[in-house]
Parts: C-alpha cells; structure tokens; sequence
C-alpha cells in the first residue's frame, strides 16, 4: 500500500508514518514545519522515517501543493496523488488557547483552507480514501455523557471550530463527489512525542526537572486520555474499513481528573510536582469522555494501553530523548 501523511512530521504523524514503514508501506510525508514548537523535535521524529527507501518527504505548505486552480497545479497535484491508496490528514495548526484573536487566520489557513485544498486534489482520485484527525474539542462544553457522535457539536474555542469546519468539509466532498473520507475525533492523545505545549508532556518535564507547573483550573477537570498506539492502529483500520462518510469518536476509555493524573506521575516519576494553580483559560472545557461504540462495531476498536502503562512510557520518553535536547 503507498500512503500519503499531511503532518508527518508531527506527535500522530510521525507514529503513524513509522507503524505503516514498519509493516512494509510506502509512506510519502508532507509537512511545512509551522513555527508551534521547536523544529528540532520535528526532525527528531522523522530521524528514523528518513533513513527509509520506503519513505519520501516533501517539505511544503498543503494549501500550495494541492492548489488545482490552475493547469500546471492541477497537473502537479495529481502526480503526487497518483497511486496513492490512503491519505492521513494530519496536518493542523493546533491548540486551543492560541487560536484566539490575530491568530486564528492561521488556523483558517492551515485547519480549513488546507484541507479544502488537499479535497479538492483528492475528488480528482476516486479510489483515494481520505483519513482525518479531527478533535474531540467539536463537542464543547457538555453535561451529556459519553459523548457519541450524533450529538450536535458545539465548541467553545475557534481551534475547535475549524476542526469541526474541516469535518464538515469531509463530509460534504464524500456527500457530492463520493471521496471516500472517514473523519477521526481524537480525545486527547498523549505518549512518546507528545507536544510539547500539552499538559502531560509539560507536567512530566516539569517534574523531571524539579520545576513549577502551571495548571489551570482547579484541577477537577478530567479528559479521556488514549494513548499513540491506539490512535495510529485506529487510523489504519478506519483506513481500511471506515465507512464512507463516517465520523468516530477515538477515546481511550480512562476519565481521569487532573488532580489524580499529577499523583499517577509522580508515582512513577518518583518525585513530587510543585503545581501552582491559576484562572481556567477561555475555550478549556470541564470534563470529556468518549463513546467508541461506532468504531467499536465498524473494526472492533478497542484500547489497549493502560494510563498507567503510556504514562511510564511517555515519562521514559521525554527524560531520555526530550530534556537531552535542551527543550
């Protein structure tokens, strides 16, 4: 299978990029580097990907690379295109807090215009199956819980609401030009090369290095944590047997508060956090939690790591390949 990953360089999809290398794939992976975080941890990721035949990579904006307005663009689009069976959607401006203000035309740009484009390529393929991340964050603030996929979203920051417009958009190329698309709301995803702007990724670093952590909120918040792994095997399975059209809810089926995850890492951090507590952040919501059940009954979807389990890992992660670096 030769499979196409927007975002490669990222958490998901570098993970992802290194699973399908590994089970004998083609990978091409794009990626623009945008300046989120440090570029050292994206090359970092891709160190091994690189080493690959099986792996191409091109360093470009989506919203230029799939441009089909023109002749010679269209025409440069659809090489890329041809031959490829899969395309995981990754690429993203992420985070919630930052999309406020001057800073979400970024987001429209990468969340939205981006995969507009990237759509508009892959109608041209109609044997292309279009695989993308979307966000837990569409459903907002609810009381209503698990949260299953027929809810009506409603979020309550702009980065989840150019997440659920480029599902929306999912949708409708899948509705009037029949691509084949499957949509993928992940709930928080943690693990080895986990952002560096995510709260366990910033807590163990925090605690590895005897710094204060800033958490905001009461920390009686909680979130349904799923670990790398199960994203990327759920991506590759929605790949394969996602219906056309679909939306899936991803969770990892633990709902924990904050409070007890800061006690979990220093368990197996064997040190203690200095946590300073300030004012919840506009667009932060209280609780999520998922219902699988649809991914579940379409290809048997089913967690398998333990909070426990990938927070040992993550922690190994980041004391052994992040702070090395400096970051």
């Amino acid at each position: 299978m030769r499979c196409l990953i927007t975002g490669v360089s990222g958490f998901v999809g570098s993970s992802l990029c290194d699973r399908l290398l590994a089970d004998g794939h083609e990978v091409v992976g794009v990626d623009c580097f945008v300046p989120y975080y440090a570029r050292q941890l994206k090359d970092s990721n891709l160190a091994g990907a690189r080493d690959q035949k099986a792996f191409r990579f091109i360093e470009a904006d989506i919203c230029k690379l799939f441009e089909t307005d023109d002749e010679a663009s269209a025409k440069k689009a659809d090489e890329l295109l041809g031959g490829i069976d899969v395309v995981y959607h990754q690429a993203a401006q992420a985070g919630v807090r930052a999309s406020w203000g001057r800073d979400f035309e970024i987001y429209v740009h990468n969340n939205i215009l981006g995969t507009q484009k990237l759509l508009e390529a892959c109608r041209r393929h109609k044997s292309l199956r279009v695989v993308y991340a979307s966000s837990s964050s569409v459903y907002g603030e609810t009381r209503k819980f698990p949260m299953e996929e027929t809810d009506v979203p409603a979020p309550v920051s702009p980065y989840g609401v150019s997440k659920l417009a480029a599902e929306h958009l999912m949708t409708l190329y899948h509705a009037n030009y029949g691509t084949h698309t499957v949509s993928l709301r992940y709930f928080t995803v943690y693990g080895p090369r986990q952002r560096p702007d995510m709260a366990f990724h910033k807590l163990i670093a925090s605690i590895l290095k005897g710094e204060e952590f800033v958490l905001f909120g009461n920390g009686e918040q909680s979130r349904d944590f799923t670990f790398i792994s199960d994203i990327v095997q759920a991506n590759i399975d929605a790949g394969n047997s996602g219906k056309a059209g679909g939306v899936y809810n991803l969770g990892g089926g633990t709902q924990i508060t904050m409070n007890n995850v800061i006690k979990l890492i220093e368990s197996l951090a064997g040190k203690k956090a200095r946590i300073k507590y300030v004012e919840r952040h506009h667009g932060d919501v209280t609780h999520t939690g998922a219902s699988v059940e649809r991914a579940r009954k379409d290809w048997g979807f089913q967690p398998k790591i333990s909070l426990e389990e990938g927070l040992a890992r993550e922690i190994e992660f980041i004391g052994k390949v992040v702070l090395p670096l400096g970051l």
